[in-house]
């Protein structure tokens, strides 16, 4: 993490949201010389109802104590939404730590046992995105749902990953703002801050949209593939939490194109049973008797 947003966190995130709201969006005139995009802390101050200094104060992180009923009017300026109004209530209420001691992320033997019966795609990832332990429909679905690859990663850096979603610039700004709301206060976290590093090095689309600073959750939902094989698959998405980690289920309509096309990934990922590959003595005629 940058030290102006470990630091001043609650102002980096006052900065970056009053920079996407539009004079128009907030009623005001647009003007013909803004020299800075979205509104002018004066502007904000004046509609939330405090004072230009008080709140030029808060976005340089001289004033870490606003009050609820302040912070509920910046949210209301600022058009955020109940995950985002709920991560600046956080925001102001975060206080020092000391550093806490990282366990390990474990995935329970009982959720491997799970995976093995799945007939769906299924794996599990840690916090950070990273794929833990998965099942053979997983990665028949995608090889980069393999244990040891990082889904955001790959998302960002990997072509094929970029031509597998439909959608890839709507998955990489849910992906990025779901990642800041999980890191949440964890800014000193070894593994958020070695990800957070790599990427901001690596992804231009990584940093625009790290600079933003939204904040989302990325649970249940719905999403459409471009499988190489078996071309589009619409599935829907459940994340179920199982101690400290995430079990994620992808599957589709029963009966839908994307049930059949599934079915035929299955089919297609078994290995060929010993013995019976073409060109084996199973696939030769029957010798002749005489």
């Amino acid at each position: 993490m940058k030290d102006d947003e470990s630091g001043n966190r609650l102002g980096s995130y006052l900065r970056a949201r009053r920079e996407l709201v539009s004079p128009e969006q907030a009623g005001l005139p647009p003007g013909g010389n803004r020299r800075v995009p979205g509104l002018r802390r004066e502007e904000v101050a004046l509609l939330a109802g405090i004072s230009p200094d008080y709140y030029l104060r808060l976005e340089r992180g001289r004033d870490k104590n606003p009050s609820a009923q302040v912070l509920e009017s910046l949210a209301r300026v600022l058009r955020l939404d109940d995950i985002e109004r709920t991560y600046l209530l956080g925001l102001a209420a975060a206080r020092p730590r000391a550093p806490r001691r990282k366990r390990p992320e474990h995935v329970p033997a009982r959720v491997h046992e799970l995976l093995a019966h799945l007939q769906i795609p299924a794996f599990v990832e840690g916090r950070a995105f990273d794929v833990l332990a998965s099942n053979p429909m997983a990665v028949a679905l995608s090889p980069r749902l393999r244990p040891g690859r990082n889904r955001l990663r790959d998302l960002l850096l990997d072509p094929e990953e970029q031509a597998f979603q439909q959608d890839w610039t709507k998955a990489t700004a849910d992906f990025v703002a779901a990642l800041r709301t999980t890191i949440g206060d964890d800014t000193d976290d070894p593994r958020f801050v070695e990800l957070v590093g790599e990427l901001a090095l690596s992804s231009q689309r990584f940093r625009t949209l790290w600079a933003r600073h939204d904040v989302r959750s990325l649970d249940g939902g719905t999403t459409t593939v471009h499988h190489p094989v078996v071309g589009e698959l619409r599935l829907h998405r459940d994340k179920l939490p199982v101690d400290d980690v995430i079990l994620v289920v992808y599957y589709p309509d029963k009966d839908s194109d994307s049930d059949e096309k599934l079915r035929l990934l299955a089919a297609l990922s078994l290995p060929d049973p010993v013995g019976t590959a073409p060109g084996s003595p199973a696939d030769a005629p029957p010798p002749k008797t005489s």
